[in-house]
């Protein structure tokens, strides 16, 4: 019986399920949304910090992976705009292929100047509304991830 168990957990570790076994095999291709609509800076550096452990499991090439930002969430760049180490995790995170997304309906109600008042925003970034976003890009098989 030892030796039956012996051979299956060798059977079992040689088709991957071990812990050598790489994650993204695993895991596969995925599309995602993080949906983000709060201000709280803890929070915000945790959402940032789960991003990047979706990458690191996943891997950056099997991974589409997009940020959608409104309401308060928008506060995540207001906040990086002037917090180095806020800077350094989104470049970072977008250097791996992670689009951030702007709702210019929450630029236009709060007032917010994205050139000036939100770290590295571009035209490209902006999109019409934030919900309607989320909601299209669930209709193209994003899964929804709410931080």
């Amino acid at each position: 019986m030892k030796r039956l168990i012996a051979l299956s957990m060798m059977a079992l570790l040689s088709l991957g399920f071990g812990a050598g076994a790489s994650h993204a095999e695993n895991y596969g291709k995925q599309k995602v949304v993080y949906h983000i609509n709060f201000d709280e800076e803890k929070r915000l550096k945790a959402a940032l910090g789960n991003i990047q452990n979706h990458i690191t499991a996943v891997g950056k090439d099997n991974l589409d992976l997009r940020v959608v930002m409104h309401g308060p969430g928008v506060d995540l760049l207001k906040i990086a705009n002037k917090n180095p180490d806020f800077q350094d995790k989104i470049s970072n995170l977008k250097r791996q292929g992670v689009r951030f997304n702007v709702c210019n309906n929450t630029l236009v109600g709060r007032k917010i100047d994205y050139k000036n008042d939100l770290y590295d925003v571009s035209k490209e970034d902006i999109v019409p509304s934030g919900v309607a976003e989320v909601a299209a890009l669930q209709a193209q098989g994003f899964s929804y991830v709410k931080p």
